[in-house]
C-alpha cells in the first residue's frame, strides 16, 4: 500500500531532488529553494503552452523540473527569479497570468525578468534585488 501512494504522491507532487554540491558551490543562492523532479505542474504548465510539458515551473518557494530537463545553472536561476517574485508579492500568480494574456508568454515582464536574472548571474554580476 506504501508503495502505491509513494507513486501517487510522485506522480502529482514530483520527487524532492538536491542540486549538486558543485552547482550550489557556484550559486549559493539555489539552496533556498525546493526542488523536485516530475509531476503534474511541469505538465499542466506545458499544456497551457500547447506542448507535452515544460522544463520548469514554480510555485512559491518550489520548483518542479520536468523528468528529463537537466540541471542546467541558467535554467535553475531562470527559476530562482520566480520564486523571488513570488516572494515579492502575494498577487505574483494573478499578475503572471495576466502578463502572459495580454503579452504572450515570450513578452511576459516575469519571463523577461527571469531571463536576465539568470544571465546576470551567469556572467557574475552581483544578482539583481528581490523584486527581478
Amino acid at each position: 500500500m506504501s508503495l502505491l501512494i509513494d507513486r501517487l504522491a510522485a506522480a502529482f507532487f514530483g520527487r524532492r531532488i538536491t542540486i549538486p554540491d558543485a552547482l550550489l558551490a557556484r550559486h549559493p543562492e539555489l539552496a533556498g529553494v525546493r526542488w523536485r523532479r516530475g509531476g503534474l505542474p511541469p505538465r499542466v504548465g506545458g499544456w497551457c503552452l500547447g506542448q507535452r510539458s515544460v522544463a520548469a515551473i514554480t510555485l512559491w518557494r518550489t520548483v518542479f523540473l520536468a523528468p528529463r530537463a537537466r540541471l542546467e545553472p541558467w535554467l535553475l536561476l531562470h527559476e530562482l527569479a520566480h520564486v523571488r517574485q513570488f516572494e515579492a508579492s502575494p498577487w505574483f500568480p494573478a499578475d503572471y497570468i495576466w502578463e502572459s494574456l495580454r503579452h504572450g508568454y515570450g513578452g511576459n515582464k516575469y519571463e523577461i525578468a527571469a531571463n536576465s536574472f539568470a544571465e546576470l548571474c551567469l556572467r557574475g554580476a552581483p544578482p539583481p534585488s528581490q523584486d527581478a
